[in-house]
């Protein structure tokens, strides 16, 4: 089986692996204590929690701090509920927990409209404005947003601004991985080399939120429930490990992109070519059945789609808000790779799904 669905979930590094197994261990060792207990098994716990969120935050902006959650998804919800907003803007290709959970929020709704490449287009912020919602990377397109334009005029007009980094955390170099500003930044573990079950909101120094879940008023009162050491140390250590090979990482996958680009002609790539992260190539070709597609090659796991709308039967909505036609969104693919790609298997990958679509007609 050849593995091409990075932004589904990443593989789980070994680094990270080893570090949760302590953790993981029985009564006969000492891993197992509450990290919110204060005798000694309680403090080595909670010195492991604390050595992650410094990892984690070492891939975010000073000025901050981390709060562990179950994954993105609730870090979104935190963000966007803890602020009670009246009126948010958020770009029309964002992931459906930030469009879902703005809607449940009761605030009013701007929507800002993206090119046909995908990124923000000359966009006005309207007044009253108090949360502005763009991704940094799009995780069914790849496509990189502008978070530092973003922010400037969102803090012009006294609105903050919430940054899904799901996509890009720890694996984007320069200037698009300062993350321009933001106030508030929700990351997924499972999605930088982590494991499952484990995300982070970083909120700036002096930002309020309400605590969406109560009970024992862990970290700080803004998120209770106890934290899982093992959890924590390995997305500490993917965290570590993403800030200490980025250069290597993001090398290897600009020469896989360039092995796609090469073995892929006569599709059409979704999104733009320039702003984007490589390790995700969004491409659709006219008159494409996926279904069978993905039957002929079903030992290459690859996407449809978004994974988490997979099975809904809709055509996505970010490639719909690109411009492609139902029937173009219909006949789209998205293979994604990162740091344990082999470009070996890859370049077999690619031939056998190119020929499997060229005998489609």
């Amino acid at each position: 089986m050849i593995y091409l669905d990075y932004q589904a979930t990443t593989p789980l590094a070994p680094e990270a692996r080893a570090a949760m197994l302590p953790w993981l261990s029985g009564a006969e060792d000492e891993g197992f204590g509450n990290p919110h207990s204060p005798h000694r098994y309680g403090r080595a716990a909670a010195a492991a929690v604390e050595m992650a969120a410094e990892d984690v935050a070492a891939l975010l902006p000073p000025g901050g701090r981390v709060v562990f959650t179950s994954g993105a998804t609730e870090a979104l919800n935190l963000a966007i509920q803890g602020l009670t907003p009246r009126r948010i803007a958020l770009s029309t290709i964002e992931h459906a927990a930030v469009i879902d959970t703005a809607q449940a929020s009761g605030a009013a709704l701007d929507w800002l409209a993206v090119t046909g490449e995908g990124v923000l287009a000359d966009f006005a912020i309207a007044p009253g404005t108090d949360l502005i919602c763009v991704m940094q990377v799009n995780n069914e397109i790849g496509t990189i947003q502008p978070i530092a334009e973003v922010a400037a005029r969102a803090h012009a007009q006294g609105a903050l601004v919430l940054c899904d980094a799901v996509q890009g955390a720890g694996k984007i170099a320069g200037p698009a991985s300062d993350f321009g500003g933001a106030d508030l930044i929700a990351l997924s573990a499972h999605k930088l080399y982590g494991p499952k079950g484990i995300g982070a909101l970083w909120v700036r120094d002096g930002v309020a939120l309400a605590p969406q879940i109560h009970g024992g008023g862990q970290q700080g009162g803004l998120r209770s429930g106890t934290l899982s050491p093992a959890l924590c140390a390995g997305f500490g250590a993917a965290a570590l490990l993403c800030a200490n090979s980025r250069e290597a990482d993001g090398a290897h996958v600009g020469n896989l992109w360039a092995i796609a680009r090469d073995a892929m002609q006569g599709w059409q790539l979704n999104g733009s070519a320039e702003h984007r992260w490589l390790g995700n190539l969004n491409l659709h070709r006219q008159g494409l059945d996926v279904a069978r597609l993905m039957s002929d090659c079903r030992d290459i796991a690859f996407s449809a789609g978004s994974a988490c709308a997979s099975g809904s039967g809709r055509p996505s909505h970010v490639l719909r808000a690109i411009g492609l036609s139902e029937a173009a969104a219909k006949s789209s693919i998205r293979l994604g790779f990162g740091r344990y790609t082999k470009a070996g298997a890859f370049a077999e990958a690619l031939a056998r799904i190119d020929a499997a679509a060229r005998q489609q007609g």
